[in-house]
């Protein structure tokens, strides 16, 4: 795992967290969770597709 993909997620996560924030304090708690929620997904796709390349790795290093 490249520390790379961890300061991706992080700064996904920071960008997310002040996004939220602002769109809390406006008075706009709904699209808030929606931002909240998108930034989930990106972050779930990216991990997902991370776990994918791991175990093409594993399928391939035992020629399965």
């Amino acid at each position: 795992m490249d520390v790379d993909f961890v300061f991706k997620i992080a700064g996904i996560g920071i960008v997310v967290t002040v996004i939220g924030q602002i769109l809390s304090r406006a008075g706009r708690d709904d699209i808030a969770m929606l931002a909240t929620l998108s930034g989930l997904v990106v972050v779930l796709m990216m991990v997902v597709n991370m776990i994918s390349s791991f175990f093409d790795t594993i399928r391939s290093l035992f020629a399965l």
